[in-house]
């Protein structure tokens, strides 16, 4: 057997035996940064252009970001471009921060004091890497010697900030990252953060970002949300500063090690849009949010519109969203499973009936049309689907509301077509299939003229109901006439008069297609035929008992051509 495994040094967790995290509940939305247009863009293979970013930051700043990472203005000109951009052009909402990124490299920080010039709001945030491995195998230092570069960075960051702040009183805040947090022994990242802390004189009121970068994912969620607990805990003057995440997802587990952290201690979450980022990405800032959202927490960012968003980041980035991707994928409100379908069924149709002001509809965490998303998708009919997914379709698309006695007898129907066709079916083909099988259904049996009148029986004092009409058969047309006590019963009298014998009336159900004036009825017949079968008819007229009526014929006509076809 192929022993590769055994190259790789298992993850060795802080020991932390009495945390309290694991008790903890997110109850509020923690500050969310951006940062799309620098770790999201430096990962594309094509990066985007200034009219793309600028494209991406407006949006960014509709969705209700506050605080955005616009890129890293020492690295390129293109860089340097999109900030000077943003500010020369005015296109920084008054309550928005920009961030820029920088290594702690004096010529760096200086460029990109030179990029920020002129703008209210920013963040300049410094870092350097402090891991074991990068080190031992990248820098060939020991821990005092990457903690004197970030205290030199900081240092410097610290000088050109009050003199940019003297000379244009604009608002300049302070981030440092010890990158590979989720590499570094944990009281290295303590000591090393409590010395920039100090170097840049923060306090209670001037509160320093330190954001944790989880750089390489490299343990389970719980382990991560160790390391933030430990971290909070052990950091001298914690209430100086902001304990910020940025989590990768290289184990596939960005979600679940940003919403432990945050129960262990972080206020602050740096992600993208859609999880974009370098290898398998950042943590995704709309699943997280919207998790917050499913959970009755408001998450401060406006994700109502989620395909317009979906379709600019598309366009922007040329990535695209997997159709399972949560919230947002094509496919994560759809529904092919029969057992799934009738569950959704039931619970549309509970919400509707109950009054409920809570979202209960099994299998659907939220509403979709609070993402901006149609109810016609959600239940998608293939051979897998079960006999209520098509009378869904049937009811959310059409207004056709079919009793549920008959959601076996038209389930097969659409199966077997999805059988035939070896895909799903659209909408439109399930009430083609409809149409084709009930109320376009004209043999053998044509009922081509018919009139309704009733009178009063002066013996009885009850109301007779007479129908008269031309029934086509046999290629001939065939009068026919008959009275009863209602219309269905007179036109069945009707039908005996022509040897149309035996079937017998078991159910009835109807209602209104469209609504105003204009509306038509629809009828759904059940009879019971010669053989001992039950069969449904469709009838829809602007007359509720010509509706009934033309299901009865419906029903036998089906019959009829089933028992043609058996013989």
């Amino acid at each position: 057997m192929y022993q590769g495994f055994k190259k790789y040094i298992p993850f060795q967790p802080v020991s932390l035996p009495d945390r309290t995290w694991p008790d903890k509940a997110i109850t509020k939305a923690p500050v969310w940064c951006s940062v799309d247009l620098r770790d999201g863009n430096q990962a594309l293979i094509d990066p985007m252009n200034l009219e793309e970013k600028l494209q991406f930051f407006k949006m960014l700043t509709d969705i209700g970001f506050k605080e955005i990472e616009i890129g890293f203005p020492s690295a390129s000109e293109t860089e340097y471009e999109i900030c000077r951009a943003l500010i020369e052009r005015n296109l920084i909402p008054d309550d928005v921060t920009i961030q820029v990124l920088v290594q702690c490299r004096p010529h760096l920080i200086q460029k990109t004091f030179e990029a920020i010039d002129g703008a209210k709001n920013v963040i300049v945030h410094f870092y350097n890497s402090t891991s074991t491995l990068q080190r031992k195998v990248v820098f060939k230092t020991d821990m005092q010697g990457v903690t004197d570069i970030a205290i030199e960075g900081a240092k410097l960051v610290r000088e050109l900030t009050e003199k940019e702040v003297a000379r244009t009183g604009a608002n300049i805040r302070y981030e440092y990252s010890p990158e590979s947090f989720s590499g570094t022994e944990m009281d290295n990242a303590v000591y090393i953060c409590e010395q920039v802390l100090e170097t840049l004189g923060a306090t209670p009121e001037k509160k320093v970002i330190l954001n944790l970068p989880n750089t390489v994912e490299m343990s389970t969620p719980n382990h991560h949300a160790d390391q933030i607990e430990y971290f909070c805990r052990h950091l001298k003057h914690r209430e100086c500063a902001i304990i910020s995440l940025h989590p990768h997802n290289d184990r596939g587990t960005g979600t679940a090690a940003t919403e432990l952290g945050l129960m262990a201690g972080a206020e602050r979450v740096e992600g993208t849009l859609f999880g974009n980022g370098e290898r398998t990405g950042n943590a995704d800032i709309l699943n997280i949010a919207m998790n917050l959202y499913s959970q009755g927490v408001d998450p401060r960012l406006d994700f109502s519109d989620i395909p317009q968003i979906r379709k600019i980041y598309e366009k922007c980035t040329r990535m695209t969203v997997h159709p399972r991707h949560p919230y947002a994928g094509d496919l994560v409100f759809t529904a092919f499973s029969g057992s799934h379908q009738d569950a959704i069924s039931k619970g549309v149709q509970y919400m509707s009936e109950s009054g409920t002001p809570y979202w209960e509809v099994p299998y659907l965490p939220i509403d979709p049309a609070d993402v901006g998303r149609e109810y016609e998708p959600i239940i998608r009919i293939n051979s897998q689907s079960g006999k209520g997914g098509a009378a869904f379709v049937m009811r959310q698309s059409f207004g056709y509301d079919l009793p549920k006695a008959m959601h076996p007898e038209f389930g097969a129907m659409v199966t077997a077509a999805c059988d035939e066709a070896g895909r799903e079916l659209k909408p439109e083909e399930i009430f083609s299939i409809f149409r084709r099988e009930y109320l376009d259904l004209r043999y053998p049996y044509n009922l081509k003229q018919y009139k309704l009148f009733e009178e009063n029986d002066t013996d009885s004092d009850n109301t007779v109901v007479h129908f008269d009409g031309i029934l086509r058969f046999r290629h001939e047309d065939h009068p026919i006439s008959g009275k009863g006590n209602g219309p269905i019963a007179a036109f069945f009298n009707a039908l005996r008069g022509v040897g149309i014998t035996d079937y017998k009336f078991v159910s009835y159900s109807e209602h209104a297609v469209d609504k105003g004036a204009d509306s038509k009825a629809l009828s759904y017949i059940q009879l019971r035929t010669p053989e001992g079968k039950s069969v449904f008819g469709v009838g829809m007229d602007g007359n509720i008992s010509l509706a009934s009526i033309k299901g009865i014929i419906c029903a036998i006509n089906r019959a009829a051509n089933e028992k043609e076809q058996k013989a």
